[in-house]
């Protein structure tokens, strides 16, 4: 047995209006296929141009090791110069990732490779961030802390995404005081007798190729597996909705403050009891 997912809508290219009345008014998630084909970066971007423009640079590096409680908030596993990480993501798989690197800091000169879509949603334009990954590395399920807005544009190689709405939190093992669901589970092949409430959730799913962009509504689980070796930007706008609005000025000014304290105070046994109380509060809300 699978999750319960159906296919995003996509769509070839789409008017601000239509975007507007179709997908970000109701918060539902879309692929726009051909939307980015007049950007320079369309037909410039790749793993080899990086590497070129940006080798000598040292980037952070994730993998998908469950958290630690020493770990501070993001901080990296490794780093690598870009040069030598792109060559590992095109010589064999790794569960080495780049995430939340942001553009203009970094390689500002790709900036004149891409523009600012109107979508009719306000762009946050300081923070355009790069994500990398290798064959079958993934990011956990989580949602931003932001709750935000977020156009994802996918350039090199083939990338799945799996995203459900806030209305499905109470299904998919959310951990206590975070942004992520237990780390144990594999999104893209569940074991579902292990995790029965992941029955009852219901998603969406796409693989995203060269130069589509997807959107992801306020506050979108989202868990993404990079099925070759490829990197991606995210623009973000804030959140509309007061009731996200006031969530993400909670996780940003108060959640993630305490639960750096904790993990302080307790060390791993608070790791660990969060992770305990997200299959009890689960099951317990299921009648499991």
């Amino acid at each position: 047995m699978k999750l319960n997912l159906k296919d995003i809508p996509r769509v070839e290219t789409i008017t601000k209006k239509d975007f507007i009345k179709h997908y970000f008014k109701p918060q539902k998630p879309v692929v726009i296929e051909r939307f980015i084909e007049d950007w320079p970066a369309y037909n410039k971007w790749s793993l080899d141009y990086i590497k070129h423009i940006a080798g000598n640079i040292t980037v952070p590096l994730y993998d998908d090791r469950p958290v630690d409680y020493k770990e501070g908030f993001n901080e990296p596993h490794a780093t690598m110069k870009m040069a030598d990480y792109i060559d590992l993501l095109k010589r064999e798989p790794t569960k080495y990732r780049i995430f939340l690197w942001n553009v203009l800091k970094e390689i500002p000169q790709l900036q004149k490779d891409f523009k600012y879509p109107d979508f009719g949603v306000k762009l946050l334009k300081r923070i355009p961030m790069l994500f990398f990954g290798g064959t079958d590395s993934h990011t956990f399920m989580h949602y931003d802390i932001d709750l935000a807005n977020i156009f994802h544009f996918h350039f090199e190689g083939k990338k799945q995404c799996i995203l459900f709405d806030q209305t499905q939190t109470d299904f998919l093992y959310k951990i206590p005081h975070s942004l992520i669901t237990r780390e144990d589970i594999n999104f893209n092949d569940p074991d579902l007798e292990k995790w029965p409430a992941l029955k009852k959730a219901k998603g969406y799913v796409t693989e995203l190729n060269h130069g589509e962009v997807l959107y992801m509504p306020e506050g979108y689980w989202h868990y993404m597996r990079y099925i070759t070796p490829g990197f991606s930007m995210s623009l973000r706008g804030l959140a509309r909705n007061p009731k996200n609005l006031s969530k993400a000025v909670y996780n940003v000014v108060v959640m993630r403050y305490f639960d750096a304290l904790m993990r302080k105070l307790k060390g791993q046994k608070w790791i660990d009891r969060k992770n305990e109380k997200a299959i009890i509060r689960t099951h317990k809300n299921l009648n499991i």
